[in-house]
């Protein structure tokens, strides 16, 4: 097989994913070609010899439908011999479209591929896409159907996380992110959003609270606990897990991820075509897989995709420098830590969507650069990237630096 490179990676500030969020005026196709403009400048790329374009939206709907990477990059000039695709694995979407062209790479069949994601949720709401996980009881009963903020908190039930637990994850979150903008370590790879004038839109995440304390997440209410008590949804999760007496409503929005808009671009590519466009590997892509898991505890998958993932690579937890799982729950991390007993230093070290959000589609791809700076900035060698998803499931990266 083909090795698979990584060559570059931007991404957009997030903003905030209501109607008075700074992005909330820029379409989403506007957002994703902003990264395919980033990435083809800095790396001085041919356009008409991109293989593909593949980005994941998990709503491709209303200003974000009709394949929205083709739409991009007619807006970002390219030439009309780049094709494009959108995938939809819910929030890890955007790592797999990674995967999705790395797989690509290795079989020969493309050269350069650019991956990401986009996803302007002031814009077109999460869940807008509907389906029948939603909406059909034929779907929703084997499926355990639930809120995933349900579900994240009984996880937190089953694996003993309190709410000091998860609200302490949050601060440390707030406090990393605050930290790593301070020092300048987003400064590479977040490109400023700017409108048609030139004019700075954003150029910084914009959902932070570094202010965010123990004191100020203990006055909010658990989000939770009325779907939880009176949708029903409790039973539903009792009933998969009848082991659990009842739910310990812990989550709220101060721990949870943040609803937010933004988009990412990966450049992907084999050695031949880095070399024909004088581009410089940063690191190389080593293994990804996928798993389904347990649909009512749902975004346990980061932990059976992991197992599954190193198995197939001959891998240790120990040969692992740094890890990157989304933050859409606290206790889905504090789980992940305490399965492979992963200390709190290795992960998610420059904070996460608890702090900065969550753009569904997006996201995957911006955890990815992220941890691939920061092994350049420690000088360490091999991360690995993880999400949990929508229905049960987990997506799992491996990457090592050349």
């Amino acid at each position: 097989m083909t090795e698979v490179f990584i060559y570059d990676h931007v991404r957009t500030p997030r903003g905030r994913g209501k109607k008075d969020g700074a992005l909330h005026e820029v379409p989403s196709v506007r957002l994703a070609a902003k990264t395919l403009e980033a990435i083809r400048d800095r790396n001085g790329l041919d356009t008409s010899y991109v293989d593909d374009i593949i980005m994941g939206c998990v709503d491709p709907v209303m200003d974000a439908g009709a394949v929205i990477p083709k739409a991009a990059a007619f807006e970002a000039g390219y030439s009309t011999r780049a094709p494009g695709m959108q995938i939809s694995r819910f929030c890890a979407s955007g790592l797999d479209a990674v995967n999705f062209a790395a797989g690509k790479v290795a079989a020969g069949s493309d050269d350069i591929v650019i991956a990401g994601g986009v996803e302007s949720m002031s814009r077109v709401g999460m869940g807008m896409s509907g389906g029948s996980w939603y909406m059909d009881p034929s779907v929703n009963f084997p499926a355990y159907f639930m809120p995933q903020g349900v579900s994240a908190d009984l996880i937190a039930t089953k694996y003993g996380f309190s709410r000091d637990d998860v609200d302490a994850y949050a601060v440390e979150s707030q406090r990393r992110a605050a930290r790593a903008w301070d020092a300048g370590y987003f400064k590479n790879s977040v490109i400023p959003v700017k409108d048609q004038n030139g004019l700075i839109i954003l150029d910084r995440d914009e959902h932070m609270r570094p202010t965010t304390d123990m004191q100020s997440l203990a006055s909010l209410n658990p989000s939770f606990q009325m779907p939880g008590e009176m949708g029903g949804f409790e039973a539903v999760g009792i009933q998969a897990h009848p082991e659990i007496e009842r739910i310990n409503y812990v989550h709220h929005a101060g721990n949870s991820s943040g609803i937010v808009d933004g988009a990412a671009a990966v450049l992907i590519g084999s050695k031949a075509g880095g070399e024909a466009m004088n581009l410089k590997p940063r690191a190389r892509i080593r293994h990804f897989a996928n798993i389904g898991s347990d649909p009512a505890l749902m975004l346990t998958g980061p932990v059976d995709v992991t197992e599954k993932l190193l198995a197939r690579s001959g891998m240790k937890i120990s040969d692992i420098d740094l890890f990157e799982l989304n933050e859409a729950f606290a206790a889905v991390v504090l789980r992940y830590c305490q399965a492979f007993e992963i200390s709190h230093d290795r992960i998610n070290v420059n904070g996460g969507a608890i702090a900065m959000g969550h753009p569904l589609g997006a996201t995957g791809a911006m955890i990815l650069g992220t941890v691939l700076d920061e092994l350049e900035r420690r000088d360490l060698n091999t991360a690995l990237v993880t999400l949990c998803i929508g229905a049960g499931m987990g997506t799992a990266t491996i990457i090592e630096r050349v």
